[in-house]
């Protein structure tokens, strides 16, 4: 198993809630993403917030567990960083975008999701590198 800072990944569960937190809030995209979804606040109210943002954290967990794998100790916190956001655009934003083709959602929704979540793999890609980058003697 790859060398991994499980207190990277720890900061990468945080940085999730906390960017999906401002990212979902009325202060950016939440009132656009509730209109684009078509969910209601009191859908949205419904149910244990507990759970789902125990459940995020955890996804948050494994998302930047598995990446920290796949970066490994040889990336600088700037490649790092750029491998982040290539496999935030590239990877997870693209592949959103095929799914939403066919499910005929709107443009404003694929970049509001998939901008999230560039934004999420940027970070983690700068926690990573930051924490678990080891200089080649």
């Amino acid at each position: 198993m790859p060398e991994v800072s499980w207190l990277a990944v720890l900061l990468c569960g945080v940085a999730t809630l906390l960017i999906g937190g401002l990212w979902y809030s009325p202060l950016l995209f939440g009132r656009a993403w509730q209109r684009e979804t078509g969910l209601s606040d009191d859908v949205l109210a419904s149910g244990s917030m507990a759970t789902r943002f125990g459940l995020t954290f955890l996804l948050g967990l494994i998302a930047g567990a598995v990446f920290a794998m796949f970066i490994g100790t040889a990336m600088t916190v700037a490649q790092a960083t750029a491998a982040g956001a290539a496999a935030g655009i590239a990877w997870v934003a693209a592949s959103f975008g095929i799914n939403y083709l066919f499910e005929r959602r709107s443009l404003k929704l694929w970049l509001i999701n998939g901008g999230y979540h560039a934004v999420q793999f940027t970070t983690f890609g700068a926690i990573i590198g930051a924490l678990q980058w080891t200089p080649v003697p």
